[in-house]
């Protein structure tokens, strides 16, 4: 399989390169599509300028008594007496972009999709948008509050109602061991889930996918009240028509209207059923595979590398595919499979919810309460963004830079490397989750620490064969 993605999901890669050079995608795998009953979550991160991720792990906090947590733009939340922790990856500056996986296992990601809404000022003037709105805050309250996905569906819906949603439109994928949940918003008050079939695949590119609903269907569609009555009002949609309701096709801006390039392939490999493009109909929510799907399947979706450098240079920063397993203790069973940096130059790493922390080369170390601070991340450090190549962000970075001095000559030998690397690290992983899980009923705190060494020195080991990498090539 990883060969058909390669062929036809570079082809629309390069297809839309021009179009959505920085938009993210993704893709949900629910758990009786995986090849190891787990929810499966691959997201690439996307930004069109140059950036810096930091990677770390949160510990549990405590409210201080009195305090407020500050959504950015004036409006605040009571605290919650104490939060999950969760890793974090954290792109400094900008509002949508960070990714995170908390302790009950939950994992949150996001796309951009145009929505038709006006525009903030005029939702504020009319009182849909209230105290400033909420944004940045939306994914880190899921991570710290949520112990399941649903919890964190249920949650979005909850403050895109009360304090409105700041941004044109976002696709939220929420995920857990044992279910998967499509969140879309749209700028202003609206809202609308719905959950990921346990033996099916959703393919998510930028643009809204949720099509027809059926509300009173409270186990598999949830959304705002007034979700189609204030679709009517605004003219988006015609209830004597004689179609029933379509979210996409009523929030989401015309100029989108058409069938998406990326969830079309994407579905066509899955399901093994090659189709015409343009489709004559519209694109199915989801689809079933034609085999279970592994990480391994996931990560060459987030990898492809059929002619798309170019789009990798200027717009990936990270990879990511959480694999949720039932069956073992969430904080074993749960990883963050990640890449620092470009998927194509870069190793998936594997980084267990029980590490108790991630090595400084990843996530610079500092106060607490300030790293976590609006100001520290809309403002960070003027050093933040400067090259460091004791950091593994920069190492990668050099990397890439070598690579794309020869793409064609030279990736085969960085993926290579990365594959063996890979392969030894996973036949290990066996091993020491089996230890962990043994460890795991009598000494909590020794498996985490086992999974701590484990993770740490697998992220400094690709660190190390970058930087040799990196030599060879000069």
């Amino acid at each position: 399989m990883v060969g058909v993605w390669r062929g036809l999901l570079g082809a629309v890669l390069v297809l839309v390169a021009v179009a959505a050079a920085s938009a993210c995608d993704g893709i949900v795998v629910g758990r009786l599509a995986s090849a190891d009953g787990s929810v499966l979550l691959g997201h690439n991160e996307e930004n069109a300028l140059d950036r810096v991720l930091e990677f770390r792990k949160i510990p549990r906090l405590h409210a201080d008594a009195g305090g407020k947590v500050d959504l950015g733009r004036g409006g605040q939340l009571d605290p919650k007496a104490e939060t999950w922790a969760f890793l974090w990856s954290e792109n400094p500056g900008l509002e949508y972009s960070d990714g995170y996986l908390n302790e009950c296992g939950v994992a949150i990601t996001s796309i951009q999709c145009r929505s038709r809404e006006d525009d903030y000022d005029a939702l504020v003037a009319r009182g849909e948008i209230r105290d400033g709105g909420i944004g940045y805050m939306l994914r880190r309250l899921v991570a710290q509050r949520a112990q399941s996905a649903r919890e964190g569906m249920e949650l979005i819906g909850q403050l895109v109602e009360r304090f409105g949603y700041v941004d044109s439109g976002r696709t939220y994928a929420v995920a857990d061991p044992q279910e998967a949940w499509v969140v879309e918003v749209v700028r202003g008050r609206r809202w609308v889930a719905q959950r990921v079939p346990d033996d099916a695949v959703v393919i998510l590119p930028a643009q809204h996918v949720i099509g027809e609903i059926d509300l009173a269907d409270r186990a598999n569609f949830r959304a705002s009240s007034d979700l189609v009555s204030y679709a009517v009002a605004r003219g988006w949609f015609d209830p004597a028509g004689g179609q029933r309701f379509n979210f996409r096709l009523a929030y989401q801006t015309p100029k989108q209207a058409a069938p998406a390039a990326r969830q079309f392939r994407g579905q066509e490999v899955v399901s093994g059923k090659p189709g015409q493009w343009p489709p004559e109909q519209p694109l199915p929510f989801a689809v079933r595979p034609h085999k279970r799907l592994c990480v391994a399947d996931v990560a060459a979706v987030l990898r492809d590398p059929g002619g798309v450098a170019a789009l990798f240079s200027k717009t990936t920063q990270e990879g990511a595919i959480f694999q949720l397993r039932p069956g073992l203790p969430r904080e074993i069973g749960c990883v963050y499979w990640r890449t620092t940096g470009r998927p194509d130059i870069s190793a998936l790493t594997p980084w267990h919810v029980a590490v108790t922390a991630t090595p400084e080369t990843y996530g610079r170390p500092g106060d607490l309460q300030r790293l976590l601070s609006l100001e520290q991340h809309f403002q960070p450090p003027a050093e933040t963004f400067q090259p460091d190549f004791s950091r593994a962000w920069w190492k990668f970075k050099r990397l890439a830079q070598a690579v794309d001095h020869s793409y064609a000559a030279r990736i085969g030998t960085v993926q290579k490397s990365w594959s063996a690397i890979e392969n030894r690290g996973r036949q290990e992983q066996t091993r020491i989750e089996a230890e962990a899980a043994t460890l795991w009923r009598t000494n909590p705190d020794a498996a985490r620490a086992l999974l701590t060494r484990f993770c740490n020195d697998r992220a400094l080991e690709v660190c190390a064969e970058a930087d040799r990498l990196t030599r060879s090539f000069q």
